[in-house]
């Protein structure tokens, strides 16, 4: 009986440090716009899998459309591209952070306040999907401690 107690423990113990078979969205947040009718931007980070996948797309149902981008420094300024796809490696990191990778969320609903959840969902081209619930903060204020 106490073996079967100490091998179910370290079972236990051992199945807690090894790494998700899902994909996982971590610290995300969304910020409003300064200016009304301008998009607002998600930060997040996805946390890979089992396997190799490539997110394609991210979207909300607060927001009429919703586009990948990054930024990158271009002379004295600062400039964006979209992304189509992105891939996220087995049990790698996609961070998608200020100044790097965003998404920008346009025509975000009036009713979106700081505080409220903005609800996002990661779409990759294996078919799965994981749904996330970013929180939504202000345009001037700091970004969320995670």
């Amino acid at each position: 009986m106490r073996l079967a107690i100490l091998l179910t423990a370290a079972a236990l113990v051992l199945s807690a440090c090894s790494p998700p078979a899902e994909i996982e969205a971590r610290d995300g947040y969304v910020r409003l716009a300064a200016v009304k009718g301008r998009p607002a931007a998600a930060y997040f980070t996805l946390h890979g899998g089992a396997s190799d996948a490539t997110l394609m797309s991210v979207d909300s149902t607060v927001a009429i459309k919703s586009e990948m981008h990054e930024s990158m420094k271009a002379g004295a300024g600062m400039t964006m591209k979209p992304i189509s796809d992105l891939p996220l490696p087995a049990q790698g990191t996609l961070a998608f952070t200020p100044g790097g990778k965003h998404v920008m969320l346009f025509d975000v609903n009036p009713g979106i306040k700081p505080g409220a959840v903005v609800p996002l969902t990661f779409t990759f081209t294996n078919g799965q999907r994981v749904d996330y619930r970013a929180r939504a903060i202000g345009a001037g204020d700091p970004a969320p401690e995670f």
